[in-house]
C-alpha cells in the first residue's frame, strides 16, 4: 500500500470541484422544501457505493464495450471541461429532469447529482493516473464531507449567502478547468502512442 498525501489531496480536490456539493446546495435546499426530508446518510452512502464500485469495475465495464482508459480520461476532460465552463459562466449546459419528491434521497441527489457521469468519469481518469488507495480515501472523505453539507446545507446557505455559494463556484470552476486541461493533455498521449 503506497499512500501519497498529495495524491490523496489532488484526487479530493478534483471530486470536491467536480461534486459541487457546495454550488448544489441551492437544488438541496430545493429538493429538501419539495420532498420534506432528505435522508443524508442514505443519499452519502449510496453515493459513496456507487463512487467505489465504478472505480472497481468502471474498467472491466469499458473493455467489456471496447473503450480503453485513455479515450475515456479524454471524453472525461471534455466533460469536466464543460462542467467548468458551467461554473465559471454561471450557464447550464446539462439539465435533468425533476423526479417525484419520494425519491428525492436517491435520486436525483445520490445519483446523478453526486454520484454522476461527471464524478464517474473523473474516477476512471484519476485512476489512470493515481493509486487506487488514495483514489478510496478521497472518496471517503467527499462522502463525509458530502454528508455534512446535506445535513448544514440550510445553515450553510445562511452564512455563505447566495453570492458566497457564487463565487465558490466561479474558483472551482477555474481549478476544475485546469485540470480538465492537464487530464486532455496527459491522456490524449497515450491515445496518440
Amino acid at each position: 500500500m503506497s499512500l501519497n498525501f498529495k495524491e490523496i489531496f489532488t484526487a479530493f480536490m478534483v471530486l470536491f470541484a467536480v461534486i459541487d456539493i457546495v454550488g448544489n446546495i441551492p437544488i438541496i435546499i430545493d429538493l429538501r422544501k419539495k420532498s420534506g426530508h432528505i435522508q443524508s446518510e442514505k443519499a452519502s452512502l449510496i453515493a459513496g457505493a456507487i463512487m467505489i464500485l465504478f472505480l472497481f469495475l468502471g474498467k472491466s465495464i469499458l473493455s467489456l464495450i471496447g473503450i480503453d482508459v485513455h479515450s475515456f480520461a479524454v471524453a472525461g476532460a471534455f466533460i469536466l471541461f464543460f462542467i467548468a465552463l458551467e461554473m465559471i459562466l454561471g450557464i447550464t449546459l446539462y439539465k435533468d429532469d425533476e423526479d417525484d419528491a419520494m425519491t428525492a434521497s436517491v435520486f436525483p441527489l445520490a445519483f446523478p447529482l453526486i454520484a454522476g457521469p461527471g464524478s464517474l468519469t473523473t474516477l476512471l481518469s484519476l485512476r489512470s493516473e493515481f493509486q487506487i488507495e488514495n483514489i478510496i480515501i478521497a472518496v471517503v472523505l467527499n462522502v463525509i464531507l458530502i454528508y455534512l453539507v446535506l445535513k448544514t446545507s440550510a445553515r450553510i446557505e445562511k452564512i455563505i449567502g447566495n453570492n458566497g455559494i457564487k463565487i465558490i463556484r466561479k474558483i472551482f470552476g477555474v481549478i476544475l478547468l485546469a485540470i480538465a486541461v492537464k487530464l486532455f493533455a496527459t491522456n490524449i498521449q497515450g491515445l496518440l502512442h
